[in-house]
């Protein structure tokens, strides 16, 4: 089962290989759920697990028959016609239900799991578990008192301004986003007090490495920017720079450590490179972030990566 939008094109690329391997596919969009998407689901009376059926226009599917679930990125909750208030209910119904039960099939891989996505895509904890896995981590403060910002800016300049989870899309449905970009002192005001906020020192990176890890295949790109941009993902993606990049045993170990950890199968990891002179290799490797549901598709290797993503969701069940 893909629990994914319609327009999700990086899921297509995994269904294309596993429709290859003959492997049966349920593509399911639990904000369907209604008319087209009908679901049923029964437990007790001696049965310990759930049992029961999930229809959509194209598939009839036996719940306690799916093996894999691919948890990509599903539509948000509809339920448009409804009241404000109603509406309210009914997603949380519809989340605690559908989504609570699409999240407890039995016997079943997840590629990942939502809880495990969940509890792994906060900042605090990524940065926590990579120092202790052994990675570099930039110098961070979180905050929201301005003199202690402040200080921290005065202390590592140059420093950078990071959002926790980017800007919500407007009310007319338009996506914005927030870069990241270098802070000076004469930024801050007494705004910053309302609500929480991530500062780095700034590394002096000559390049980015965006490093995916699906079960324990690993591919990574070091990515320049043609300006040498603070954040490659603001500009012109078509002029972004992509070379293979061998990650060291001791990086790679670090994140299959990390991924463990959260109760994790993949993970998109961004790095900071910076030039070095030594044994251990080319480049410092300093650990930014690690997107736990992260996009792929448009790397150099996504046919190797989604390859990667077939293995993992058949191994030990299909042909």
């Amino acid at each position: 089962m893909v629990i994914t939008s319609e327009a999700d094109v990086t899921a297509n690329l995994v269904i294309e290989v596993l429709n290859e391997r003959r492997a049966l596919v349920a593509r399911v969009d639990p904000a369907d759920v209604g008319p087209g998407l009908l679901f049923s689901a029964l437990m007790g009376g001696g049965e310990r697990q759930w049992s029961g059926r999930l229809r959509t226009p194209s598939r009839d599917i036996a719940l306690e028959d799916v093996r894999a679930v691919y948890y990509r990125r599903p539509s948000p909750w509809r339920f448009r016609e409804l009241e404000p208030q109603a509406r309210d209910f009914a997603v949380a119904e519809a989340r605690h239900g559908l989504s609570g039960l699409l999240a407890n099939l039995p016997n079943c891989r997840y590629v990942n799991h939502p809880a495990s996505i969940t509890k792994s895509d906060f900042k605090p904890a990524q940065l926590r578990v990579a120092a202790r896995m052994g990675l570099a981590v930039p110098v961070t403060l979180i905050s929201n008192d301005l003199e202690e910002i402040k200080k921290f800016v005065a202390e590592r300049e140059p420093v950078v301004y990071k959002s926790f989870r980017g800007a919500p899309p407007t009310p007319e449905g338009h996506v914005a986003a927030i870069w990241t970009q270098r802070i000076a002192r004469r930024d801050l005001d007494d705004s910053v007090s309302m609500t929480a906020h991530l500062f780095q020192q700034e590394i002096d990176k000559v390049a980015d490495a965006r490093v995916t890890v699906i079960g324990r295949h690993v591919f990574a790109s070091r990515i320049t920017t043609p300006d040498g941009a603070v954040d490659w993902r603001a500009g012109d993606w078509d002029g972004l720079m992509h070379d293979p990049l061998e990650v060291p045993e001791a990086v790679k170990n670090a994140l299959y450590s990390y991924l463990d950890h959260f109760g994790l199968v993949f993970g998109c990891f961004d790095f900071a490179l910076e030039a070095a002179d030594d044994s251990a290799g080319p480049y410092r490797w300093t650990f930014i972030e690690c997107n736990p549901n992260g996009q792929w598709g448009w790397l150099p290797d996504s046919d190797a990566m989604a390859d990667a993503f077939a293995e993992v969701l058949v191994k030990g069940w299909w042909p």
